[in-house]
């Protein structure tokens, strides 16, 4: 039988490790243990958390995991796996700028900007976000969502939100679930045909970026525009 947590050392609790040592000295299943908060009566929190870590092969692949397959893991019920979830939404929250006005003027910019909403993504987004003409941010939209390997590219959806928001320029983007960000020849043929209809428009594509795994492919960076 695993030892629970009131019966470890008080100073090995994750909890007390926290408060001695500070969060960052904690392991990732230390941390786990501190929002599942209890365990089960054969199990500690800690003995759940390594079993959740041991059931995904990383950790940012817990960002995929439903309710459903939390539940799966001894120890975890409804409430965990909602909360689990709820604290995982909220760490890649975290990440988004809170300022009123973002600036986009480097790809390096525009990816940082995009990465945390897109790199773990399993299936392909395309994103458009809408500038002004001083690179501030006036908008974004979800135009499609597509399969693991396809992305629905609309030039029609991606020009008409444009004209609505009046943007002088778009920056449009899309994941690859595989996590290697080189574009395909769809990819290269579908930014060609969205730039030659945006002229049309008085609209500039300022950059088509393609998010990996902790990696991006920009278009502009390439000088593929």
């Amino acid at each position: 039988m695993s030892f629970l947590l009131k019966e470890m050392p008080a100073s090995e609790r994750p909890r007390e490790r926290l408060l001695k040592y500070g969060v960052s000295s904690l392991s990732n299943y230390e941390l786990l243990a501190i929002i599942l908060r209890t365990g089960s009566r054969s199990c500690s929190a800690i003995d759940v958390a390594r079993a959740l870590l041991s059931r995904y092969s990383s950790l940012d692949r817990l960002n995929e995991a439903t309710v459903a397959e939390l539940r799966e893991i001894k120890g975890i019920g409804s409430a965990k796996a909602i909360e689990l979830l709820a604290a995982i939404e909220l760490g890649k929250r975290i990440n988004v700028p809170t300022n009123s006005i973002i600036r986009l003027n480097t790809p390096h910019q525009s990816y940082h900007y995009l990465k945390d909403a897109l790199q773990h993504l399993n299936q392909e987004y395309l994103v458009a976000l809408y500038l002004n003409t001083q690179s501030e941010v006036i908008g974004e939209r979800t135009i499609s969502i597509g399969t693991l390997t396809h992305t629905l590219f609309n030039c029609r959806d991606i020009l008409k939100w444009g004209l609505k928001m009046s943007a002088s320029g778009i920056i449009i983007a899309h994941n690859h679930p595989s996590g290697n960000p080189m574009p395909s020849r769809e990819d290269y043929e579908i930014t060609k045909r969205l730039i030659a209809a945006a002229k049309l428009l008085d609209i500039l594509i300022i950059d088509h970026i393609i998010i990996g795994k902790n990696r991006y492919f920009s278009f502009l960076e390439n000088k593929k525009l």
